[in-house]
């Protein structure tokens, strides 16, 4: 099969199947894995496919939604300099909320075991990760729990978000730009970060840079609302610029 061929059928399943992998790809077509990455790329410049973390999405598919296995192993090492550095903005003594992210998580377990803090979140897997931590006030907001995230949302998460004042919410983000500010696929998710947003003093974004210039459906929020992002050195300087005129710092670690 010449090279056309085959990425015309690899731009077929990914129609088919919201998105293709490259292991399977290169399994299915008798071909290697770097063979596979170069069909990609050549699809992702035709801007027919958007590449993603092991594979590709059709372009258009804003809505896209990584599960936690994929998250948890997207830009790994990006994620855990940005939790370290999180660790700094911990007020001592006071109260945070943590949002629902694989880089918040990730902050979560790193938590040191003599802090005290009081914490409110809505996700599961980092109230998991703090539940035996005896230093720590954990409140775990409730409502409709959704699968993909593990994220409670509705109703409830958002009258409970409307009861509290937090000293910092440690933010997640599925895309951001410095014109189009944050943004989630999920409406219902997008309303909670909202009200996390509104509960807390001060605003901390976790974000590696691969979610620059990434647009979603549902916008949550403006940098005008961010006091700090902490993200990695792949973000574009311009980008830098134009988020630090809104009156947001960024620290690249």
């Amino acid at each position: 099969m010449y090279a056309p061929e085959r990425q015309q059928e690899i731009l077929r399943l990914a129609r088919e199947a919201g998105r293709v992998d490259v292991l399977s790809l290169a399994e299915q077509f008798q071909v290697t894995a770097e063979t596979v990455r170069r069909d990609l790329k050549a699809l992702d410049r035709s801007g027919l496919v958007r590449r993603v973390h092991g594979g590709a999405i059709p372009a258009g598919r804003l809505d896209f939604e990584p599960d936690l296995t994929e998250r948890e192993a997207t830009a790994a090492d990006e994620k855990d300099r940005i939790a370290a550095a999180a660790l700094a903005e911990l007020p001592d003594g006071g109260s945070i909320v943590l949002d629902a992210g694989s880089t918040v998580a990730r902050l979560a377990a790193a938590i040191p075991v003599d802090s005290a803090l009081t914490v409110v979140t809505h996700a599961l897997p980092v109230a998991a990760r703090l539940a035996d931590h005896t230093g720590i006030d954990l409140h775990l907001v409730g409502g409709r729990v959704r699968h993909r995230t593990r994220a409670a949302v509705d109703a409830w998460a958002l009258r409970a978000y409307a009861e509290i004042r937090a000293d910092v919410l440690f933010l997640a983000t599925n895309g951001f730009t410095a014109e189009g500010g944050l943004t989630t696929p999920d409406l219902a998710e997008a309303a909670v970060k909202r009200a996390a947003m509104a509960a807390a003093r001060r605003v901390v974004l976790l974000a590696d840079s691969a979610k620059a210039g990434q647009e979603h459906f549902a916008r949550f929020g403006s940098f005008a609302g961010v006091d700090l992002l902490i993200t990695d050195p792949g973000l574009d300087p311009a980008q830098k610029a134009a988020i630090e005129a809104a009156g947001t710092e960024v620290v690249l670690v």
